[in-house]
């Protein structure tokens, strides 16, 4: 049966540490908003480490991270902040103590790694959403959705969009995914998702238009949409186009990967790299219902 972190309640302890690229400046701004939810935050040592791009060296952010995965009395860990790293470190964490005593781990972005792996090998639930280094830039909502998430409150979604038109359905299964180009990372390894029967959520920056279609060309070839139950198309910021143009908006490339099959997707759903990032708990059954414009995401317990 699968494990289930505690929820968060005033005086618990949460880490944060640096386990990919380090930070510029500080996280002071978002201490303080985790101390304004009765938390008492404690500072990994990669929070003020360099190395290279990195928040250390290999063995040093695969340490600090073991840290706040092992000791006993943090009940969550954040990820400062995303970049690059996570791979380079993953298959030197030692995750059996977590597998006993789950505890939420929050980020998004490179973290998307250690998602996948989490979900793939433990089936554990972990949370997409805004890290420290976003706090001061994020909106009220994404932040109040982490909160809820962390102390077991609905984070359950409705919202009205009119960028393109989503797939008509409804689906149940459990939510995976992250960013795109990072499950491309991942692909055929240890921490590589089933996608089979889950509702899948996709998100990117910066990317160009081709680098999309090429990535979702992957996935498709990889089988990965074969069994898919829904698929949620989050934030794609920062897209860039070629010269010439490749002539496809992501929504359009999205869809003419997953043309022949039947299940309801949800375009714009706002998670990813953008301000209004929205807390998304992986690991858990949802149930995802879209019409042409409306889409609504509950968590079934």
């Amino acid at each position: 049966m699968t494990k289930i972190p505690e929820f968060l309640k005033a005086g618990d302890k949460v880490a944060i540490v640096c386990p990919a690229s380090f930070i510029r400046g500080n996280i002071d701004a978002a201490v303080k908003i985790l101390e304004s939810w009765g938390l008492e935050v404690l500072l990994g040592k990669t929070v003020t480490a360099t190395y290279h791009q990195f928040a250390g060296d290999d063995h040093e952010r695969a340490a600090d991270l073991q840290w706040a995965l092992d000791d006993e009395t943090i009940k969550a860990v954040f990820a400062a902040r995303g970049g690059y790293g996570c791979v380079r470190i993953i298959d030197q964490l030692d995750f059996s103590l977590f597998q006993k005593q789950p505890k939420w781990l929050v980020g998004f972005s490179d973290i998307t790694v250690l998602h996948s792996h989490i979900q793939q090998q433990f089936a554990i639930p972990t949370i997409h959403g805004q890290m420290p280094k976003s706090f001061e830039a994020g909106t009220k909502a994404s932040l109040d959705t982490l909160k809820a998430a962390l102390f077991g409150q609905s984070v359950d979604y409705s919202y009205e969009q009119r960028e393109f038109p989503n797939r008509v359905g409804e689906a149940t299964g459990i939510l995976v995914g992250g960013n795109l180009a990072i499950l491309l990372s991942v692909l055929a390894s240890e921490s590589d998702v089933n996608y089979d029967g889950k509702i899948l959520f996709i998100e990117d920056v910066g990317e160009t238009f081709y680098s999309v279609d090429r990535m979702l060309w992957a996935l498709k070839r990889a089988g990965k949409f074969k069994k898919l139950k829904g698929l949620i198309v989050g934030g794609f910021s920062g897209t860039k186009d070629a010269d010439p143009s490749f002539g496809q908006s992501v929504s359009e490339i999205v869809m003419d990967k997953v043309r022949e099959a039947d299940f309801p997707i949800a375009f714009a759903y706002p998670a990813g790299h953008i301000d209004d990032n929205h807390a998304l708990i992986f690991g858990k059954k949802v149930k995802l219902k879209t019409t042409k414009n409306k889409v609504s995401l509950t968590y079934i317990d």
